[in-house]
């Protein structure tokens, strides 16, 4: 009888929001665990098998130097690597210290600084590593998560939405909360898979699920200043659960700047 394909899910600095959706799964995770052998998932069980893995899956971003090594480690052990949610594919919230210096941080928080080792930035597992696939969330969908490792197994593309949140928010019957309310709303740059639930009770999307293909969050801003938007509520918008994703975190930066609100005539 042939070895069941051996499946590892490793944490790094994160809420373990996105392994939780995989417990969460219930039935869908029964019928994971009878095509694949669960090696390694501290967050399910404490029992371990070593490496090498079929498929590794990262929950996190990397946050200090033990990460950095740990995950070079990691893919050496994994045939294929899969980075899921925020954290782990753009920086996640934590990510926010790019912008900042991180020793004034420590120094308000913790009592004894001098315990703590942690790079200056929070960066996705991406730039560190080669990633094979990348799913998006704060937290992930579930959902997604099941196809993606049917998929991996069975040799094929992930069927994930690359399309927009504006897409989910037309076929749930949902009214445009920019376009009615005048909201600055991130749906358009977004990729979909939460269901748009935030534009559903009149909220503007977050971005939660990170930039969509071929997105362009500068000119989405710009419009948004130019109606009346507040430049700083701009930036806190983009730099939110996926601020380090080039996009985002471009946009950000000439918001900012002025350079995408009409304050300055070119950007830089």
């Amino acid at each position: 009888m042939a070895a069941k394909p051996k499946l590892a899910v490793f944490k790094f600095a994160s809420c373990d929001g996105c392994q939780l959706s995989l417990l969460d799964a219930e039935d869908e995770l029964l019928a994971v665990a009878g095509a694949v052998e669960i090696a390694y998932f501290l967050e399910a069980r404490t029992q371990t098998v070593d490496g090498p893995y079929d498929v590794g899956i990262v929950e996190g971003s990397v946050t200090t130097e033990h990460d950095r090594q740990r995950i070079r480690d990691v893919r050496r052990q994994c045939k294929y690597l899969v980075s899921i949610g925020a954290c782990a594919t753009a920086g996640g919230i934590q990510a926010l210290r790019n912008w900042a210096a991180v020793d004034e941080f420590i120094s308000h928080v913790y009592a004894r600084p001098d315990y703590i080792s942690t790079l200056a930035t929070s960066t996705p597992i991406a730039e560190h590593v080669t990633v094979d696939f990348e799913l998006r969330g704060c937290p992930i969908n579930k959902y997604q998560l099941v196809e993606l490792i049917a998929s991996l197994l069975k040799g094929r593309k992930p069927r994930v939405p690359e399309y927009s949140v504006c897409v989910e928010c037309k076929r749930r019957g949902t009214v445009c909360v920019a376009v009615a309310q005048g909201v600055a709303c991130l749906g358009p740059v977004t990729q979909a898979g939460c269901g748009a639930i935030c534009p559903s009770y009149n909220r503007e999307c977050f971005g939660c699920y990170g930039p969509k293909e071929q997105p362009n969050p500068t000119s989405l801003a710009a419009h948004y200043a130019e109606a009346g938007s507040d430049k700083m509520h701009l930036v806190r918008l983009l730099r939110n659960f996926n601020a380090h994703a080039p996009a985002f975190r471009d946009a950000s930066d000439l918001v900012e700047s002025g350079a995408a609100s009409g304050d300055a005539t070119e950007a830089p």
